[in-house]
């Protein structure tokens, strides 16, 4: 590894452009849902499994690959990153059924495992003190930013376009970030052991998280009580059990428990995958703008263009937070303002204009609630763990990022489409919506809780 190498506008541009292939352009999917099911014909089962999968393969993969990128080179990763996204992203861009549709998606999902970690370890390796502050800024402004503009300009692409421009976009963009990444030196750890990896803890972790997903998107279609969920309901159960004994039994663990004993640290991962959850708004509020209000997708996304110029703004006061107040205050700010924005979307019983300002409001306030807490919480997951395992714990941070958004999408989706199925649109956006005023909430507990008040 280059230990004189320092990083360049250049490399953070890359870096940003790669973050967006899977922030920006297959978020985009949160708003184009409608269209892209119009156009293949797939039942709404298939769809929310195309929705959510994305996401979930990032959360599955990424721990393991975190800890490869750091053996292996994490430039290289990143290179291998946008190449899948860039066949996934022409899957879906040829796609016509349902099958290929959801392996472009999932293509998506392992894409962004390998570009996400790494491209947090570049930052971490190639910026140090402020530079490496803002550098983490802009590394925000590619996540939170990217899916902060994804439904505006998902919605924008597709009603004027069609959806598949989205991807043929998304592949320009990562070959673009490979020619600004092309030349930055290699980063890895060296170390003398080799360890075996853990696939078998990634195995248990695998069928315990594919099945949780497959009970939350066919539990209406099948019924909750019937025995494929029931016996899928249980792999659940006793699979993240056994998950747990097997990875507190063995030195190479598939997931480092013993980064949790940093207790900042697992106050921010933890924090961060319930607040990512709350991404379950945007599949509610864009699904019901279109069916129960009566938009297309390209002004349902103009409806959040609050949230995208409020989270870019404030992603950088946070910065300014952080060096001022510590991590504790700029999360549970953050964190207490999207509730805020996310309880006034909630109010679905207003009617006509007033609402649309509720909404366009509630936007601003969960963007502006989303960036506050950025980068306190990316910049303490970073500077609380040791250099050497800086890819693992990066991994497992963004794990919980990509889980959390699977698994609030999956749930906010499977509620609102139950609830609305009758056409009761304003029942089904109420209470999908509500799931995620939880999922703040338990957020905020997380932080009270567990990040001490004085770092």
């Amino acid at each position: 590894m280059s230990t004189s190498y320092k990083g360049t506008n250049k490399l953070l541009i890359g870096i940003v452009l790669a973050v967006l292939s899977f922030w920006l352009f297959a978020q985009s999917m949160l708003n184009i849902a409608p269209d892209v099911q119009k156009d293949l014909s797939i039942s709404q089962g298939a769809l929310n499994i195309g929705i959510s999968i994305t996401a979930l393969f990032s959360g599955l993969f990424i721990v393991m690959v975190g800890g490869l990128a750091d053996k292996v080179g994490r430039v290289k990763f990143v290179y291998i990153g946008l190449l899948l996204n860039i066949v996934g992203s022409f899957l879906l861009t040829i796609s016509f059924e349902s099958s290929l549709f959801i392996i472009g998606r999932a293509m998506q999902g392992l894409a962004a495992a390998f570009i996400m970690p790494a491209t947090m370890a570049l930052v971490k390796t190639y910026y140090e003190g402020k530079d490496r502050q803002r550098a983490v800024s802009f590394w925000s402004i590619g996540s939170w930013g990217g899916s902060g503009f994804c439904s505006l300009f998902g919605g924008a692409v597709s009603s004027s376009l069609g959806w598949r421009y989205v991807f043929i976009m998304s592949i320009i963009v990562s070959v673009i970030s490979m020619l600004l990444i092309f030349g930055t030196p290699e980063s890895k750890v060296n170390s003398s052991t080799k360890e075996k990896f853990d696939f078998i803890g990634l195995t248990i972790f695998i069928v315990s998280m594919l099945s949780l997903n497959v009970v939350i998107s066919k539990a209406k279609e099948l019924g909750i009580f019937s025995p494929y969920i029931l016996a899928l309901s249980l792999v659940v159960v006793v699979g993240l059990v056994v998950f747990y004994k097997v990875e507190t039994s063995k030195d190479n663990s598939f997931i480092d428990f013993s980064l949790f004993k940093i207790k900042v640290y697992l106050g921010a991962t933890i924090s961060n995958f319930l607040l990512n959850a709350v991404a379950g708004t945007l599949i509610v509020i864009n699904s019901y703008m279109q069916q129960g209000r009566g938009m297309n997708s390209r002004d349902a996304g103009m409806m959040s263009l609050g949230y995208l110029v409020c989270v870019l703004i404030t992603i950088r006061i946070g910065e300014k937070f952080l060096q001022k107040f510590g991590s504790r205050t700029p999360m549970l700010l953050g964190t207490v303002i999207t509730c805020i924005g996310v309880g006034l979307m909630t109010l679905t019983m207003v009617e006509g204009t007033a609402y649309l300002i509720l909404v366009f409001v509630g936007y601003a306030l969960f963007g502006t609630g989303l960036g506050i807490y950025a980068t306190p919480s990316t910049d303490t997951a970073l500077s609380s763990v040791p250099n050497d395992k800086v890819g693992s714990a990066a991994g497992i941070y963004k794990m919980a990022s990509s889980l959390g958004g699977a698994i609030g999408v999956a749930i906010s989706a499977a509620v609102y489409s139950a609830l609305s199925a009758g056409g009761n649109f304003n029942d089904g956006a109420t209470y999908g919506l509500i799931i995620n005023i939880l999922f703040c909430i338990f957020s905020i507990i997380s932080i009270v809780v567990i990040i001490p008040k004085k770092q």
